[in-house]
């Protein structure tokens, strides 16, 4: 656990009202008010099938200073629930425990402890009048009732002030789609999860989350991978339709695509080409040929053949199987970082597929210079959650990250589930340089990779999970030409625990949190097993390392 941290606060006017109150109930011989909040753009909630996520709040009131205690009282629906409290500056030592009833089932789970370890960041953002401190959420599957106890321990000598317990629904991810504002949005103003995966390889629009990474293992990305070449794939079933030389949209010298048609080629192509009179007209403007439409009209040069198909093959066939994130650097990077070019990414679960609700993200978001580090993070939640609803655990802690702890957006930069599927985390391109808020004191040099799950009790981390925590560690760093199996000294921009501000860290370039903040995060299994991930990430296809 890390000292109380003192840190000068800056309340700043924040630009929208997150808070919207949808009614308050007095809890009869409980002391406790509940209060209802949701976030995001909304929907009426009547259709499950597009309900938006919703964080509902439960005020932890009492007389003892040190202790406060719920009795098991019945809630809204929700299935994350974690503690929190006004000032993100008070680094509560204590103990919070919960306890839930299952929706379906009806029955009481046992007490499971909240961990503490969240740190706001260490930026603006960290010091927005809205900001709380927490405890990390725990993820608990669809509940609708809750009993809490949380005791002051250590130092403290009072429980924090305005404690409460905050349940999030995360809803359905239908309901997450197509809502976006400016966090929803690349550097360059294009939308990354804008109801669509990120998978324009030619854009550098979060090009690298692509094709069919959805955990369902769905072909989500591979129709939108192909470049403008793929157009020729639909066009041949109109042309063979009519063989006359009517359309004369140059199609004797376009017989050709590889190549650029000049004036003398119609006299190649004339020969397969049965209206021998029409090459006069391409003939007058050399430069006709050379517009994408052009290729078209290619498949009339023989309608009974399936050469139309296979002309275009340098392209549209295999694009969507084959390298689909190799140009992402292409464009240029917003942050003006010149790494170097892209190699070929690991298959990222973009966020309009688990569905995030953009409209929880106020501000666009912000970048580094580069990334040289990864640090490796557990969600210090459950193990006992199917692949089937890592989707809707990420949008819970998207909206216990804005709505509880009142940051803009999500504090990770990936999410990676046990059956190795990783989901791309704070907006802003996966494969830009976005700082999150993740590791308080190295925010401004790394990268956050969080594990589903929890590894500190008895949880172990698959091989599946630690080969794509090290495949997904190798790409981002080779993306900047950084070594997975090196490391690096960062300067320390806040007390850490760890650390003191000002202070250098030699680290790993792939971390464990608690190398830079005083934590148990990631896990003792989870941290234990960084060695071997390294390892993996040294020999991953995906690593880019410079020679040296």
């Amino acid at each position: 656990m890390s000292p109380r941290g003192i840190r000068a606060r800056r309340p700043r006017v924040p630009k929208r009202t997150i808070w919207l109150a949808a009614g308050v109930v007095v809890l009869a011989g409980t002391g406790v008010t509940a209060v209802s909040v949701t976030g995001g753009s909304g929907g009426s909630g009547a259709d499950d099938a597009s309900r938006p996520a919703q964080a509902h709040t439960l005020s932890l009131d009492g007389k003892d200073p040190k202790k406060r205690e719920l009795p098991r009282t019945d809630t809204q629906m929700f299935s994350l629930v974690g503690v929190s409290w006004e000032d993100s500056a008070d680094d509560f030592e204590g103990t919070a425990q919960i306890r839930t009833r299952g929706a379906e089932s009806g029955t009481w789970t046992d007490w499971r402890d909240l961990d503490f370890g969240i740190r706001a960041p260490e930026t603006e953002e960290g010091d927005a009048s809205r900001v709380r401190g927490a405890s990390e959420p725990l993820w608990v599957g669809p509940s609708d009732a809750v009993e809490a106890r949380v005791l002051a321990g250590g130092k403290e000598t009072a429980v924090p002030d305005a404690l409460r317990l905050d349940m999030i629904d995360p809803g359905d991810e239908k309901a997450g789609k197509g809502q976006g504002k400016g966090g929803g949005k690349d550097g360059n103003g294009k939308g990354n999860g804008q109801g669509k995966p990120s998978a324009e390889p030619g854009t550098g629009e979060s090009a690298t989350a692509t094709a069919g990474a959805t955990p369902s293992g769905e072909d989500a990305a591979p129709t939108t991978a192909p470049e403008e070449p793929a157009e020729p794939t639909q066009e041949p079933t109109e042309a063979p339709a009519t063989e006359q030389p009517a359309p004369s949209d140059a199609p004797a010298p376009s017989e050709e695509p590889a190549q650029e048609p000049t004036a003398t080629e119609p006299d190649a192509p004339a020969p397969s080409e049965e209206p021998t009179t029409e090459p006069a007209l391409p003939s007058e403007d050399p430069t006709a040929p050379a517009p994408s439409d052009t290729p078209t009209q290619e498949p009339t040069e023989d309608p009974a053949s399936p050469a139309p198909s296979e002309e275009p093959t340098t392209e549209p066939t295999p694009a969507p199987t084959a390298e689909p994130t190799a140009e992402p650097s292409a464009e240029p990077d917003p942050s003006g970082s010149t790494s170097p070019a892209a190699p070929a990414a690991p298959a990222i679960v973009s966020r309009a597929d688990w569905g995030a609700d953009e409209s929880l993200v106020a501000d666009p978001p912000s970048y580094l210079d580069q990334v040289d580090a990864v640090f490796v993070h557990h969600t210090a939640g459950t193990n006992d959650y199917d692949c089937a609803d890592s989707a809707a655990i990420v949008r819970g802690i998207l909206t216990y990250h804005v709505e509880t702890n009142g940051w803009n957006d999500i504090g990770y930069n990936f999410f990676v589930d046990k059956c190795g599927t990783v989901f791309e985390g704070r907006a802003g391109g996966v494969d830009k340089p976005v700082r999150g808020a993740h590791t308080y004191g190295f925010n401004g040099y790394s990268a956050g990779v969080s594990l589903l799950g929890d590894y500190e009790n008895g949880g172990t981390p698959t091989a599946a999970a630690k080969q794509a925590i090290a495949d997904l560690s190798a790409w981002k760093l080779g993306l900047h030409g950084v070594d997975p199996e090196a490391q690096v000294t960062l300067t320390a921009a806040g007390d850490t625990g760890v650390y003191d501000t000002g202070e250098q860290a030699t680290l790993n370039t792939i971390s464990g949190h608690r190398d830079g903040y005083a934590t148990l995060c990631p896990g003792t299994a989870l941290y234990s097993a960084l060695p071997e991930i390294r390892g993996a990430a040294g020999a991953s296809v995906y690593a880019d390392r410079p020679e040296k």
